[in-house]
């Protein structure tokens, strides 16, 4: 499915992964409803886009782990444009904190809007998909969906779960012409670290090293696009990193020692 024309709905557009990919749909004609937390930013992503582009960009604010509103807040997208082709499931958080550590409330809120968040909005939104037999999820999910690593426990717990929540979905919404899409990003230069929950709930504050020497968050968001309008099931973006998906599945043990010696934090 090409992008161009197609009302396309983002969570987490306010930054890193969302803003670039935001960006690139921008670029390539599509219609954008942009959803974050806060208002200001998403604004200035809007004026970040080519001039063109911005008369078919609207925002939408919302909070993932306010629960009770995600509901209105989907009526409400639906209304801008009449209707929604793709929503692109984004917006998250993550975590830097040993499991002994950390408290039970911190792992309550990675699930709640990395989880909880993302199937809420996703399950308000398919009536409309299945009623007009077409449309298009995407969620940005995680290497560490696939496997996961140390400190980073809540966080890989949450994005399995999407993984679990969505294979499941897609084979039950083939017959409905709806596709879904698994993106799963590897170290990309975003500040999704600086800004992960530590074991007591505050941010981390700080890069990780290899999250600064990620690919960019425009390279990336170009990849992204491009296995979105190839109709991918999954896809796997980022550096060397990516392989560790293939080495667990063909050699679990040997992958388990050399996740026992790397540097993750």
């Amino acid at each position: 499915m090409k992008v161009k024309g197609k009302v396309i709905w983002i969570t987490g557009a306010s930054s890193g992964i969302g803003e670039a990919v935001a960006y690139a749909l921008a670029k390539k004609g599509a219609k954008l409803i942009l959803s974050a937390r806060r208002k200001t930013e998403l604004e200035r992503v809007k004026s970040s886009c080519p001039a063109d582009t911005q008369k078919h960009i609207e925002l939408l604010p919302l909070d993932l782990a306010q629960s009770d509103t995600l509901k209105l807040m989907t009526e409400a997208a639906i209304q801008l444009f009449g209707h929604i082709d793709m929503l692109i499931n984004n917006g998250g958080i993550s975590q830097r904190s040993l499991a002994a550590e950390t408290s039970p409330e911190v792992d309550r809120k990675l699930m709640e809007v990395n989880y909880f968040g993302t199937i809420a909005l996703t399950k308000y939104l398919l009536p409309l998909m299945i009623d007009r037999k077409q449309g298009h999820i995407a969620v940005v999910s995680s290497l560490v969906g696939k496997f996961g690593s140390p400190y980073r426990s809540g966080y890989a717990a949450s994005k399995h779960a999407l993984h679990g929540f969505f294979d499941s979905l897609r084979a039950e919404l083939y017959k409905d012409n709806i596709k879904v899409t698994m993106v799963c990003p590897g170290f990309i230069k975003t500040n999704v670290s600086v800004n992960a929950l530590t074991e007591t709930g505050d941010a981390l504050n700080k890069m990780d090293d290899a999250q600064a020497n990620g690919m960019a968050a425009d390279v990336f968001a170009n990849k992204m696009v491009k296995a979105l309008e190839n109709e991918r099931n999954e896809v796997y973006i980022g550096g060397k990193e990516k392989y560790g998906v293939y080495l667990k599945r063909l050699f679990p043990n040997l992958f388990a020692k050399i996740l026992r010696k790397a540097k993750v934090r």
